[in-house]
């Protein structure tokens, strides 16, 4: 045997022994590769009504937020109207307000007027008593010091 068929036997017999040695974590390789396999097919299993619960769950979510913006369209459109009604009520109000300051305008001097003239007359008639009760005040006293004097004389 010659040199080169000498090596060539013993890297064939190197190799044997390098798949010998490589087949069992191959194997064992293959085991879990078939028990991720399974993990897998189990959590496709699984996953499927999960996913279908929730595509269940999502139509249900989109249909209530269909209904909330239909309800919350409704309530937009009654606040226009109220925010329409609102615009009339000030617009009556401030009418209200500018005609009550023209009646009051109006009818206020008439009734300053008036109010000054019975203040007046009750003035007067105050007066008028007082001056009737000084006047007999003044004539008893005018009477006693007459009466005086002539008791003196």
């Amino acid at each position: 045997m010659e040199f080169m068929e000498v090596a060539a036997l013993v890297a064939a017999i190197a190799f044997a022994m390098l798949v010998l040695i490589l087949t069992l974590p191959i194997l064992r390789l293959r085991h879990t590769v078939d028990a991720a396999t399974r993990m897998i097919n189990d959590l496709n299993d699984r996953t499927a009504p999960l996913l279908g619960d929730v595509n269940a769950t999502v139509k249900n979510v989109n249909t209530a937020l269909e209904q909330a913006q239909t309800t919350l369209d409704g309530v937009n459109l009654q606040l226009a109207k109220v925010d329409t009604m609102t615009t009339h009520a000030q617009n009556v109000t401030a009418n209200v307000a500018n005609l009550a300051a023209v009646v009051s305008a109006a009818a206020a001097n008439p009734l300053v007027k008036v109010a000054a003239f019975g203040y007046g007359v009750r003035r007067a008639a105050a007066a008028r008593r007082h001056a009737e009760d000084d006047r007999e005040a003044r004539d008893i006293i005018k009477q006693r010091r007459r009466a005086e004097k002539r008791a003196n004389r």
